[in-house]
């Protein structure tokens, strides 16, 4: 239950106001909890879509956008600032450790603003076309954030810390990663097969897991070469990247 408390305290906006211990079994459980914290956050989304296109019968643009909306405020935009501060960061081409001064620098420069709007008019564009298709379906707006959180919390765990001090480094010294890496495995196995029965087709379930793989291996080698490790905003900027890519996937395969 505490693993559940810290996942919502640190990566959402429901007020957790709670002492919570901090100890290698709450760490490596937090991470666990993750994915499910990211389910949950997918059906609110599904159920804002529904409540406006079958109950308000809007359109699919405004519900597109306020399915992205729903997904800011619930993480209190935690993932969007990592994709930025990312942005600013590597575009910066400086070298590895004002990389990560500029990282830490809470003002957004020119290239995280031009990052953020990227994302949030590709996200719009994503969901616009997927209500508009009728594929919004049930499973992947639970599997999608599911799978890109199972992701990030491998890629956390396999990655060393880009920097020795820090929430992400005091984080990955508590964490078991042998115990997360292989219960995110399996939870992830269990979400596409969900899928799989679902849609009614292993395309989909196959390729959501060909295409996260690769970005675990690929956006980690990236994270070394260009960070020297894993950092918290490298990490959401995983998340709604593998989002992005995952949507992508099922808007051209289904």
């Amino acid at each position: 239950m505490n693993g559940i408390l810290l996942a919502l305290q640190f990566f959402t906006v429901l007020p957790i106001r709670k002492e919570l211990p901090l100890g290698r079994k709450e760490v490596t459980a937090m991470y666990i909890a993750l994915p499910f914290v990211g389910a949950t956050i997918g059906l609110l989304m599904y159920g804002v879509s529904e409540l406006l296109l079958s109950g308000l019968s809007t359109g699919t643009f405004l519900a597109a956008v306020c399915i992205v909306l729903t997904g800011i405020l619930l993480t209190g935009g935690l993932h969007f600032d990592g994709w930025t501060d990312t942005g600013d960061a590597f575009f910066s081409y400086q070298d590895r450790e004002k990389r990560l001064e500029i990282m830490e620098d809470p003002r957004i420069g020119a290239f995280g603003t031009m990052a953020l709007l990227f994302l949030i008019l590709i996200k719009i564009a994503l969901f616009n076309e997927i209500l508009e298709k009728g594929i919004a379906y049930f499973i992947l707006f639970l599997a999608i954030p599911f799978l890109a959180r199972v992701g990030m919390t491998i890629y956390f765990s396999k990655t060393p810390t880009a920097k020795s001090s820090g929430l992400a480094y005091f984080f990955q010294e508590k964490l078991h990663s042998k115990i997360v890496v292989i219960v995110s495995s399996l939870s992830g196995i269990a979400i596409l097969i969900a899928v799989w029965l679902m849609v009614e087709s292993v395309i989909v379930p196959l390729l959501l897991f060909i295409l996260l793989a690769i970005g675990i291996l690929r956006f980690r080698h990236w994270s070394l070469k260009h960070f020297g490790g894993v950092t918290g905003d490298l990490s959401g900027a995983f998340i709604e990247g593998m989002e992005v890519i995952l949507w992508i996937a099922v808007l051209l395969f289904i």
